[in-house]
């Protein structure tokens, strides 16, 4: 008998041939390697930005005089603020900046142009959102300049030594919730939502994959059980999963960070509770859609690298251009970040939160119709 060849070229062809035409079965995997990569080079060339411009703000004018105006004019084009509401109170404004809705509140007082006019330096209160130190950082450094010069230009002094332009203006900022710039602060609450995420819906998705590959699914489906409680069956459990989860990270998150509690924790694990039922669902959803568990966590991964990149965990949200922004709207983890961070950091209850948290609710009923239409169709 003669001796085998090492490397036979016919054997080595009807192997890539074969590999070929797995490849193109396996539609799935065909797919993750052409798209992740595309989906990766359009966030992080144009989504990803860590100098965020735009950033909103609310303007609580007493005044309004000339020199006020010349202020604030000159705050919107250095592009870093933008006045979206000029609340009538203080109460409206810090309303405006727990919630979110502002990242900076802008207080200029009655008396601004009269201690212009006397030759004292008048003062600007800015509060700033530092929840986020990044997010916040760069539009703070250019302030002072920035107002120094608008004055300074409106009372036609700008020829002025540069001693006299730092005495023009006293800009006072309050940095709050974070006034330190700790960045934790900002991290761990966050990580609460990525850990449940990365968790919830890999392991939900793997559930029903897992019946399909042991050959058990006959059995699931030969019980006198609706494609709902199958889905209820599956997905309490994973529950209770994500429920010690959340009291291991808040509890790291105190003891080991010292991370504040301001708000409620009745309202925050409510809240919870919303996010990783409806992260359950969405991962029964994935593994309708896919026939094995590589499958299944190759869907898992595909969800999860926009949603971690637009939600605003990594990168500012307020720094991503509005198709970023819009398209980080539809992911649950978005919503739940601003819940859990104002809660947390700020104090903010259900009348602060009250849009964000209808919003997780919708995810719940959304991914339920999937899931459940999707596993009717399995069952044809």
């Amino acid at each position: 008998m003669p001796a085998m060849v090492l490397l036979s070229p016919n054997r080595l062809l009807a192997i890539l041939a074969k590999e070929f035409v797995q490849m193109r079965r396996d539609r799935l995997t065909f797919a993750m390697m052409l798209v992740v990569p595309i989906i990766q080079l359009l966030l992080f060339g144009f989504a990803i930005n860590n100098d965020p411009r735009g950033l909103p703000a609310a303007l609580l004018a007493t005044g309004n005089d000339r020199y006020a105006r010349a202020v604030v004019t000159a705050m919107e084009a250095t592009n870093y603020f933008r006045f979206i509401a000029r609340p009538e109170s203080a109460a409206a404004a810090e309303s405006l900046i727990a919630s979110g809705r502002v990242s900076f509140v802008v207080t200029i007082p009655a008396d601004f142009g009269r201690r212009v006019e006397r030759g004292d330096a008048p003062v600007l209160l800015v509060e700033a959102d530092a929840t986020d130190p990044a997010a916040s950082s760069g539009a703070i450094a250019a302030l002072q300049t920035v107002a120094n010069r608008a004055l300074l230009r409106e009372q036609g002094r700008e020829a002025l030594a540069a001693d006299q332009q730092r005495a023009a203006l006293s800009v006072i900022i309050h940095r709050r919730y974070n006034p330190e710039a700790i960045s934790q602060y900002n991290i761990v609450p966050g990580l609460l939502g990525v850990i449940l995420q990365m968790t919830m819906v890999m392991m939900t998705a793997m559930a029903l994959t897992r019946e399909i590959e042991r050959g058990t699914m006959e059995n699931l489906l030969a019980m006198p059980a609706t494609p709902a409680e199958i889905m209820l069956g599956k997905v309490l459990p994973y529950l209770v999963v994500g429920g010690v989860q959340v009291t291991v990270v808040l509890i790291a998150a105190r003891g080991l960070f010292g991370i504040p509690f301001i708000g409620s924790l009745g309202f925050l694990i409510l809240s919870v509770l919303i996010f990783v039922a409806a992260l359950v669902l969405l991962g029964y959803t994935f593994s309708t859609l896919a026939r094995t568990q590589m499958q299944a966590m190759q869907l898992t991964f595909f969800f999860f690298l926009p949603s971690l990149l637009l939600s605003g965990f990594m990168f500012p949200f307020s720094g991503m251009p509005v198709w970023a922004q819009w398209l980080g709207e539809i992911f649950p983890l978005t919503h739940f970040l601003r819940v859990v961070r104002a809660v947390m950091l700020k104090g903010a209850g259900i009348t602060d939160l009250g849009s964000e948290f209808a919003i997780l609710c919708l995810f719940i009923p959304l991914y339920a119709l999937l899931a459940l239409s999707r596993f009717r169709q399995t069952l044809d």
